[in-house]
């Protein structure tokens, strides 16, 4: 097993803090396995565009999410390179599974195929 490097604790406290917010700490849970764009984000919070971009913008400054153009849409997804990656995932270990909000959208019709 590969050793884990260790998180300079200004790092960790920053990172924590962003996670703090439940919206932020939920996206991150949904993005470790599903790869969303902004508009499923706001029918999966009801919240307004403006404020889950900000939500969005927060985690790319912090180099947790990156994004992906497919034609028009920008699709987010947890940045799996990023040196804090092994932290946020022992995190997300003990978080429940949220994939029953992705279920929700598909029956609503909200979910979006952006191929």
């Amino acid at each position: 097993m590969a050793a884990i490097s260790k998180v300079d604790l200004e790092k960790a406290a920053t990172i924590l803090k962003l996670l703090g917010d439940k919206t932020r700490l939920t996206m991150i849970k949904i993005l470790d396995s599903h790869d969303c764009c902004v508009c499923e984000f706001v029918a999966m919070f009801n919240a307004s565009q403006p404020a889950i971009s900000q939500h969005i913008r927060k985690l790319k400054d912090s180099g947790l999410v990156g994004e992906t153009r497919r034609g028009q849409w920008i699709i987010y997804s947890l940045n799996k390179e990023s040196e804090y990656y092994p932290f946020v995932c022992s995190l997300l270990e003990h978080l429940p599974n949220q994939d029953f909000k992705l279920q929700q959208l598909e029956k609503q019709g909200l979910r979006i195929s952006c191929d």
